[in-house]
């Protein structure tokens, strides 16, 4: 009898830590467009378990920091300024601030011109000591280098796509594979996705052996995502409204298995997708319409392809970027034409999100990302 009180009370403790960890706040961060001068960078506490955000600090990060990334690292933020003039320089920028968790403070420590201009998407190599822009209005992408406090210190690379066809390059999405040793691109203009490999000697990205994978004409790749091993590449295509899933070969080229629609059968109207992501059990994938307004979400099968689960509404206009929680109970959306983030809980055996049960007012939320994502 003892022993089964004590396993009881061990139980219960169990139960209390557990709930005591789930009702802990996550920190979210949110990018938006604004104004030079305006304060276009947001800190939130987010209760998961009521599904409130509270405020905490809000910064200036240059003009339109409209997409970001963290690095725990060296406890930095870097902004992409997504505009076409910066410093008086035909460029884009970055502007970096350093964040303290526990005072909530965030401050900007330095801001970087980086050619062409129009960055619409930042990332960090796997070691941490590059960043990757693409530039969607500019055309390009950017390697910068950071220096031994994690500063943006030089841009070591700038690819031009030029014109091919009549096309106009659109860069849209930069970033390492789960591995790291290869740097993917997905050109919305010319409908392919481009591989490299980056040399951190000099900085310098080169295109692998067949580097370049295409999709249907006119698709628009945009933003894409890996499995955990990345040996599954699954991309958001915005101009006709699909997802594409690629198999990823050993030398990390890419082969394309199965293209699926994101809009509801019937649906009339204009319609952009945005932003993917795959829920932390590995079992859903999720897609953003701008235009129906709705979060798409797919069952993953054993095979890599996808099946639809269900589409929900968005809980608001534009759904450009949305985060699923680090615990991946919650997803998060930013309407970026209603001005809120909604708040949805995901049912764990469905995937579905559910709600939403709380929406939080902010100008032009454009970027979600959690710390200690």
């Amino acid at each position: 009898m003892k022993r089964f009180n004590k396993f009881i009370y061990v139980i219960a403790l169990m139960m209390v830590f557990t709930n005591v960890c789930n009702s802990q706040p996550l920190k979210l961060f949110t990018g938006t467009y604004a104004e030079a001068g305006e304060k276009g960078l947001y800190l939130f506490d987010l209760n998961n378990e009521e599904g409130t955000l509270k405020l905490l600090s809000s910064v200036d990060a240059g003009p339109n920091p409209s997409y970001f990334c963290i690095s725990e690292k060296w406890g930095m933020i870097y902004a992409a300024n997504e505009v076409m003039k910066f410093k008086g320089k035909r460029a884009g920028g970055i502007t970096t601030l350093k964040y303290d968790v526990k005072t909530s403070k965030i401050s900007k420590v330095n801001e970087l011109a980086v050619p062409n201009g129009g960055p619409a998407f930042i990332s960090l190599s796997s070691e941490e000591d590059f960043l990757f822009l693409a530039n969607y209005s500019g055309g390009s992408i950017a390697v910068v280098k950071l220096d031994s406090k994690g500063i943006p210190v030089s841009v070591t690379d700038s690819i031009v796509y030029e014109k091919n066809d009549g096309k106009v390059s659109h860069a849209h999405m930069i970033a390492p594979d789960p591995s790291g040793k290869r740097i993917y691109v997905t050109d919305l203009g010319f409908d392919q996705i481009l591989i490299y490999e980056l040399d951190h000697n000099s900085g310098k990205m080169n295109l692998i052996p067949n580097g370049i994978a295409k999709v249907e004409k006119g698709a628009g790749p945009r933003h894409f995502t890996f499995n955990a091993d990345g040996t599954r590449f699954y991309v958001i295509n915005e101009l006709n409204s699909t997802i594409s899933f690629f198999k990823v070969n050993e030398s990390g080229n890419l082969s394309l298995i199965q293209t699926v629609k994101t809009l509801a059968e019937g649906f009339q109207g204009k319609s952009y997708t945005a932003d993917i992501h795959i829920g932390k059990s590995g079992e859903f994938l999720y897609g953003s319409n701008r235009g129906e307004n709705t979060i798409v979400t797919f069952r993953i099968e054993k095979d890599g392809q996808l099946t639809l689960a269900g589409s929900t509404s968005c809980g608001g206009e534009w759904p450009r970027n949305f985060v699923i929680d680090p615990t991946g109970k919650s997803l998060l959306v930013g309407n970026q034409n209603s001005g809120n983030i909604s708040f949805f809980k995901i049912d764990e055996n469905t995937g579905l999100p559910t709600g939403p049960a709380k929406d939080y007012k902010v100008k032009s939320p454009v970027c979600l990302k959690f710390l200690n994502k």
